[in-house]
């Protein structure tokens, strides 16, 4: 297999650029974990890949290239060229890799190459070798930024805050969760995996900045895991808390957890899109069930399957206020109030959002 096709090894310009590529790896490879602007192109399938992989295993790598071939020829393997070539016609400049950078990502090449004259350029090491990169420059930006944190009662509106600042990393839009029992969005959240690469993307662009300013977080955020070395920085960082009044902080839930979520529902389907809303609101309730205590949560579902069909007839949602207030107030609140208390030797400042933002401009933080 010749090596003198085009290999990319600046892994900087790739991410800053946001360079498309495609990915030669099985399925089963892409979904456990890819990077952004990327395109599943497999050059096999799941159980192509493992075939090849036995045959390597027993008998090497002469007789595990020639199964790959009988495997992936004909129609089978014209169909992969036309695709790779679409992809390259609308992505002149970008690239391809396989897991190392290897034979899948070589022979890849080399098909395009024969059937196109392009040489479409692969990723030296592959998929391997920038998952590294990217996880030493999480390590290596945390270890030289300085952040600082924005906490406070839950629903003051710190997301909102943050879409205001420049130099910020929105750790819950990278997870797509709000952190919390209702924090699930109508789509699913990413891998470990995805999400560090997207976390370590946000950081390589922001690099420049010696501030960074981050929302206050728990080790995790829905189902993935923060990073230690992100953790471990923010968790000591000064902290501003952003101060709301309970109206405010009502009207900024009900926009993120009921009207907004609601007609989210209804964009990604129509004839469900109640149903599914439905079913959020009563799993999300569910899952802290424990916590408000057996009464409580009785009493608690009642209003919010009253509040559902409430909608269903006079189309608002009125009577989900009260219940979100309580939620706020009786649940949320109490346990504010109990973390709050163990970071209050790190807070450097309180205020509107207006303040704060004055506040971060005279720290020259836009």
């Amino acid at each position: 297999m010749p090596n003198s096709l085009t290999q990319i090894e600046d892994f900087h310009s790739l991410v800053v650029n946001n360079t498309p590529m495609f990915d030669t790896r099985a399925p089963i490879e892409f979904t456990q974990g890819a990077f952004p602007h990327t395109q599943s192109l497999p050059l096999m399938s799941d159980q192509e890949r493992e075939l090849v992989g036995t045959c390597y295993k027993h008998k090497g790598q002469e007789k595990a290239i020639e199964l790959g071939h009988e495997l992936v020829q004909g129609e089978d393997k014209q169909a992969k060229v036309t695709a790779w070539l679409e992809f390259i016609q609308k992505n002149p400049n970008g690239a391809l890799y396989c897991f190392r950078g290897g034979l899948r990502s070589q022979i890849t090449q080399q098909w395009i190459y024969e059937e196109s004259g392009i040489d479409y350029p692969r990723l030296k090491g592959g998929y391997k070798a920038l998952r590294r990169y990217l996880i030493d420059e999480t390590d290596r930006i945390m270890d030289q930024v300085t952040p600082i944190i924005i906490g406070g009662q839950t629903g003051c509106g710190k997301t909102l805050l943050l879409e205001h600042i420049q130099q910020m990393v929105d750790l819950e839009g990278l997870a797509n969760h709000r952190g919390s029992a209702f924090g699930n969005t109508t789509t699913a959240q990413p891998t470990q995996i995805a999400f560090e690469n997207e976390l370590a993307i946000k950081l390589i662009k922001q690099q420049d900045y010696s501030h960074l300013v981050f929302e206050d977080e728990g080790a995790n955020v829905g189902t993935v895991h923060i990073p230690d070395c992100v953790k471990n920085k923010t968790s000591q960082a000064d902290l501003i808390l952003l101060d709301a009044t309970i109206d405010e902080r009502i009207q900024v839930s009900m926009d993120a957890y009921v009207i907004n979520m609601y007609q989210n529902f209804l964009t990604q389907d129509q004839a469900n899109g109640f149903d599914n809303f439905a079913k959020y609101w009563l799993t999300s309730l569910e899952k802290i069930q424990k916590r408000l205590g057996l009464e409580r949560y009785k009493v608690m579902k009642s209003q919010v399957e009253s509040a559902l069909t409430s909608y269903q007839s006079s189309k608002n949602f009125d009577e989900f206020l009260p219940i979100v207030e309580s939620l706020l107030v009786d649940y949320y609140d109490p346990m504010y109030n109990y973390q709050i208390q163990k970071k209050l030797d790190r807070v450097v400042f309180k205020g509107s959002s207006t303040e704060i933002l004055d506040y971060l401009r005279g720290l020259s933080i836009s």
